[in-house]
């Protein structure tokens, strides 16, 4: 008998016939004599219908009032998923976020979770019962009900699991697991058995949107086991059918690049002739920081003979506008000459815990891509991780490239 956390997102519970299957997937673990808690997303569409909604009334509307209107649409799935479980002869209870309660700060859109206090919903789950919490919501200090971004509910079953001392938290997704790369992209890309928590961590962060990266940044904390699986795969014969994200030690993956993601969620920068001289990156990076912009690559040229660089790097693609206006008003107080700025641009990353101790990691990355005459606009790197900026046009050629490159194509 275990503990066990079953989260359910967006798409697995995207109407009435796929809330039933959920439940199914739920009863499956009731009959094993599992104890299970539920953690359930809003329908496919239904948040960002609600966000609209927000949006027709007021554009600049209270963040506060939003998050009162969107957390509605895991309210309605939590009850609909009780009904399920009712109609398969299983007690089950819906629980809201303050009901729990799942305690945050006072960051409406964006809350980071500050506590759980769980007694009492564990205790029902001990005497029997299926409780069954809306994901993506809790509550702030002041009462007001708060909502904790894109993919929060993933954080919301993860932090439940912990408070809860569970043995396991499933999410259960529109994938079978976490890939080697996107599959859609790459045919040859596998499913990985097992994954780090380091190395799914860099992965989410990445680009790869199999888990929001702030409930691998808890598992890893607490080290609390999460397994990605799929809603719609019966596959039986297997305990583990999806990917198990665990401690490093227990992964079998001995290729020093495990897993390689990308994204083209990112543009370009670049400053020229930007005075060299002591606090220009605070100029730089502090308005930017100010207005709640994040940065990401950065790289900066040596200084020529008129005592000037050039410095480049990336935002978000979102972002790009607000970051030309900011800069243009900084324009003298940082002393550039010219701006640049490119939309059309990817960033490819491998990712592995086998960097540590494989040396030429990123030297098969740059001749690999030089071989298909795909150009390098910017470098990164980390302990566990290389990446690249390029062209958005290659972006399908260096995955297929690099994936063959680093013997993923073979499982």
């Amino acid at each position: 008998m275990a503990l066990l956390v079953l989260k359910f997102g967006g798409t697995s519970v995207g109407d009435i016939e796929r809330i039933k299957n959920a439940a199914s997937k739920v009863a499956a673990e009731v009959q094993k004599d599992h104890k299970v808690a539920v953690v359930v997303s809003a329908m496919a569409g239904v948040t960002d219908q609600l966000i609209g909604y927000c949006r027709s009334i007021a554009p600049l509307y209270d963040p506060r009032e939003h998050d009162a209107v969107v957390a509605s649409g895991e309210q309605i799935t939590a009850g609909l998923m009780a009904m399920a479980l009712h109609q398969r002869g299983i007690n089950a209870r819906s629980w809201q976020g303050w009901q729990v309660p799942l305690r945050t700060d006072s960051t409406h859109s964006k809350a980071r979770i500050v506590d759980v206090n769980a007694a009492n919903f564990r205790e029902r789950i001990e005497g029997g019962e299926v409780g069954v919490m809306a994901g993506f919501q809790g509550i702030a200090e002041d009462g007001r009900i708060t909502t904790l971004g894109r993919g929060g509910s993933d954080t919301s079953a993860v932090a439940l699991a912990v408070a809860l001392k569970a043995d396991r938290c499933d999410i259960y997704t529109d994938v079978d697991g976490v890939y080697t790369t996107d599959p859609r992209l790459v045919t040859k890309a596998h499913k990985l058995p097992r994954i780090s928590y380091e190395e799914m961590l860099e992965l989410a962060s990445l680009g790869a949107k199999v888990l929001q990266t702030r409930s691998v940044e808890l598992a890893m904390r607490y080290r609390m086991p999460v397994q990605v699986l799929s809603t719609f795969d019966n596959a039986v014969g297997s305990e583990l059918p999806g990917t198990l994200v665990t401690d490093g030690d227990e992964t079998m993956e001995q290729n020093p690049v495990t897993g390689i993601a990308y994204t083209r969620d990112e543009a370009k920068i670049t400053l020229m002739k930007v005075a060299d001289r002591p606090g220009v990156a605070a100029a730089v990076f502090g308005p930017l920081a100010r207005a709640g912009i994040n940065v990401d690559m950065i790289v900066q040229t040596a200084s020529d003979e008129d005592k000037t660089t050039d410095m480049t790097f990336t935002v978000g693609k979102a972002d790009l506008e607000r970051t030309r206006q900011i800069l243009d008003n900084e324009k003298k107080n940082i002393g550039f000459t010219k701006m640049l700025a490119a939309a059309d641009v990817a960033k490819i990353s491998l990712v592995g815990s086998g960097m540590k101790s494989h040396p030429g990691v990123a030297a098969t990355m740059f001749e690999t891509l030089a071989e298909k005459k795909i150009n390098i606009e910017v470098i990164e790197t980390s302990e566990i991780n290389v990446s690249v900026l390029i062209a958005e046009e290659y972006t399908e050629l260096a995955l297929r490239t690099l994936h063959t490159a680093y013997g993923l194509d073979t499982k």
